[in-house]
């Protein structure tokens, strides 16, 4: 297959909250510029599902003109390389969930394939600063793929740094914020601050930077949807559901001792690394999407749209 003689061609790894996102704005934008053709990479039972909800969301994508690509990232390297090869453009948008050794495995067959560009799953925060052995242990292989892309020139990288989805900060089980007992715990202390962008905005984001000029080239790009404290957090809910939260900061100590009680529990693996405040947060102004004038949904209007109306 010629490359030179056709629209580039960019597969997406994965249909979900995210997944889904990147592909609608990677349509969007190909269908209006004429720039591309725009693959999703999903299990033959997925794109055959009778589940309603995906069914529609698979009808949604081939509306928009993105092209279905049986085929699954469990299999081996090098069955998994040979899927990827046809393709100029690959981002995974397959995260922890899929289990441990995943982000190395789909780096290695990208690398493999020979494929000229590769956004990995890295839509998160900022595994540089933060290190290895953190309390997080998973971020150690997102390390080991960043590792395994610097060491090699025959694909081009690009890393979109997001912070945590918006959503999570607000999820019970993470903890910070608990509606029912309007109560808002500060990880670490009440001036920690953390990054968050929504996947709407991540998949808009993605797209802008992947089809920007000058082009970007084997590096980090950091967008936010927002950077705030927890105590800024706090005040944002009193002021828009009009109502005090009791507030309790949660110490490193005391997560630590918390993780050290339950080493094995993820959510209280991600409480530790947030709480130590390290490569979790940066400024807006420092942000592609703040040079480039995109707005984005902050906490305050997140709130105002899930919360309030």
């Amino acid at each position: 297959m010629n490359r030179t003689d056709r629209k580039e061609s960019i597969l997406v790894l994965g249909a979900g909250e995210l997944g889904f996102e990147v592909l609608r704005h990677l349509a969007n934008h190909a269908r209006k510029h004429q720039s591309a053709r725009i693959y999703v990479r999903l299990r033959q039972s997925t794109i055959e599902t009778t589940d309603p909800v995906k069914k529609q969301q698979i009808e949604q994508l081939r509306a928009l003109g993105v092209e279905t690509a049986p085929g699954d990232v469990a299999t081996g390297t090098d069955k998994l390389a040979a899927l990827l090869a046809p393709y100029d453009t690959v981002i995974s948008c397959i995260g922890f969930s899929a289990g441990r050794g995943t982000q190395t495995k789909i780096t290695q067959a990208v690398l493999q394939a020979g494929v000229k560009r590769y956004v990995p799953w890295q839509f998160g925060v900022d595994y540089d600063t933060i290190g290895r052995g953190s309390a997080q242990d998973v971020f150690d292989e997102q390390l080991d793929v960043r590792d395994l892309l610097r060491a090699q020139n025959r694909t081009e990288w690009l890393i979109v740094a997001t912070g945590m989805f918006t959503s999570f900060l607000f999820e019970p089980a993470f903890g910070v914020v608990d509606l029912e007992q309007s109560e808002v715990h500060a990880l670490g202390s009440w001036d920690n601050q953390v990054t968050v962008t929504t996947p709407e905005d991540i998949g808009r984001l993605t797209t802008a930077i992947l089809f920007h000029e000058p082009r970007f080239q084997n590096e980090t790009v950091f967008v936010a949807g927002d950077t705030i404290s927890y105590g800024a957090l706090a005040d944002e809910l009193e002021r828009q559901l009009d109502r005090p939260f009791n507030r309790e900061a949660w110490s490193i100590s005391y997560l630590s001792d918390a993780l050290r009680a339950d080493p094995d529990n993820n959510l209280f693996k991600y409480r530790a690394v947030f709480a130590a405040g390290v490569g979790v947060a940066w400024p807006r102004e420092t942000t592609f999407n703040y040079r480039e004038g995109l707005e984005t949904i902050d906490v305050p209007t997140w709130i105002h749209r899930h919360l309030v109306e």
